[in-house]
């Protein structure tokens, strides 16, 4: 996709920080199976499979508060489904359409990270298995910051680790919170239809928009 002109102008100068779920990967399966064997270790019945994928992207205490569980139970909540997700996390996540093409065509003129709600120990495990982790310079998961998205901390600690402000910086992801995360920081978002944000609610809080993480990297491509 890249001529080798256009690889020498761009030079690495551009930095893309990606978004995993609905972003490069999809999850949901593994996801509300944990969830469900979550809520099944302590005698419940999860809530509809629609409650909980609209809560997608949020940090999972904040999705079992929002999903009824109270304070005093939920990181009990949270431990159940992480020792469910990480069995099965590999065998029931998807590389999106589009994605392993996407990270390695940004990878020959930007330097990337990831920046995640997810745990970031199972996230490099998942790109590992996926054979992608490499082309990562960070990766910023939930337990890495005090604020999750669309708190600017994430990216910010993201930028720090490679030493760069926020010039030519980019942020792909799939919800509004990705795109706030960005505003707040400083640098510019793309948002992308994949996953979990509707191009309707997407459009309100970015002016970019595009089908995938691959449209992403063409877009900025192309400047």
């Amino acid at each position: 996709m890249i001529k080798p002109q256009e690889a020498e102008r761009l030079q690495k100068e551009h930095i893309i920080l990606f978004d995993l779920d609905g972003t490069l990967i999809d999850s949901t399966e593994a996801i509300l199976e944990s969830f469900e064997r979550a809520y099944g270790h302590f005698g419940r019945t999860a809530p509809p499979e629609e409650r909980i994928t609209a809560e997608i992207g949020h940090p999972l205490d904040k999705m079992f508060l929002s999903l009824g569980i109270s304070d005093a139970e939920v990181w009990e909540y949270v431990a159940a489904y992480k020792a469910h997700y990480r069995k099965i996390s590999r065998e029931k996540t998807l590389l999106l359409p589009g994605a392993e093409r996407a990270v390695k065509e940004a990878s020959k003129f930007a330097r990337l990270g990831v920046v995640t709600t997810k745990t970031a120990k199972y996230s490099v495990e998942l790109l590992e298995h996926m054979n992608l982790m490499h082309y990562f310079e960070v990766l910023i998961g939930r337990e890495d910051v005090e604020n999750p998205k669309p708190h600017p901390e994430p990216i910010f600690k993201a930028l720090s680790k490679l030493k760069e402000d926020t010039n030519k910086c980019w942020m792909v992801g799939d919800t509004c919170m990705d795109m706030l995360s960005a505003q707040a920081a400083g640098i510019r978002g793309i948002a992308v239809t994949s996953g979990y944000g509707s191009e309707e609610d997407l459009s309100a809080c970015c002016s970019l928009v595009r089908k995938s993480a691959l449209d992403a990297v063409v877009s900025i491509i192309r400047g």
